[in-house]
């Protein structure tokens, strides 16, 4: 019998994330009962600029002290995020062969107010799954296990501070000639570099 995958739900996740969904597609679970992690790919994303990587991070309500879960963490409006965002994915990726195509489809995001951190992300990547043209049906956590043993558990193994192996598959980014090629950045890089070819970079 194969075995599922859970996995946390990420603003704009990192390449490597759609990878292990595509290895695990027809047995997914989101976490949504964890307690929200700092410094993690849950409110953060990591595009190419000009100037090498760059994090775009949401900020979130602070709850009280005790643990919040990921599902009721909210997030902050007051500094214009979204409008740095938005200006800072215009500012890499202009040059970029796909960016515009997709432009119109990402910009809601960054106008509508979410309250919630959960709900922003998973919208976000539902339309992540349609720019990569791939069906993935999962279902939720409801309630926090610290194991799963008949699950792939993803939800500490791909984090910021994890370095990633060397035998990448690379493709064309916009600075790379100035930076160097900048490996598992946001699924937005490579959509916005290779367009309807994303998935086969997967």
């Amino acid at each position: 019998m194969e075995k599922g995958a859970i996995f946390p739900l990420f603003y704009l996740p990192p390449v490597d994330y759609f990878s292990a969904i595509l290895q695990n597609k027809d047995q997914i679970i989101i976490e949504n009962a964890e307690n929200f992690e700092k410094q993690t790919y849950r409110n953060r994303a990591s595009i190419h600029s000009p100037n090498g990587k760059l994090d775009l991070i949401i900020p979130v309500i602070k709850g009280s002290k005790n643990h919040t879960k990921v599902k009721d963490v909210k997030i902050s409006y007051d500094f214009k995020w979204q409008r740095l965002h938005l200006l800072s994915l215009q500012t890499c990726y202009r040059s970029s062969a796909y960016f515009e195509f997709y432009e119109d489809d990402l910009s809601p995001f960054y106008e509508k107010k979410w309250k919630y951190l959960f709900d922003f992300n998973e919208e976000l990547l539902e339309m992540m799954f349609r720019f990569l043209k791939i069906k993935v049906q999962y279902g939720y956590s409801n309630e926090f296990q610290k194991d799963y043993p008949k699950h792939l558990d993803f939800r500490h193994s791909i984090h910021p501070k994890h370095s990633r192996p060397d035998n990448v598959k690379r493709y064309f980014q916009v600075f790379e000639e100035r930076n160097g090629f900048l490996p598992n950045l946001s699924i937005a890089d490579l959509i916005f570099n290779q367009g309807p070819q994303s998935s086969k970079y997967l």
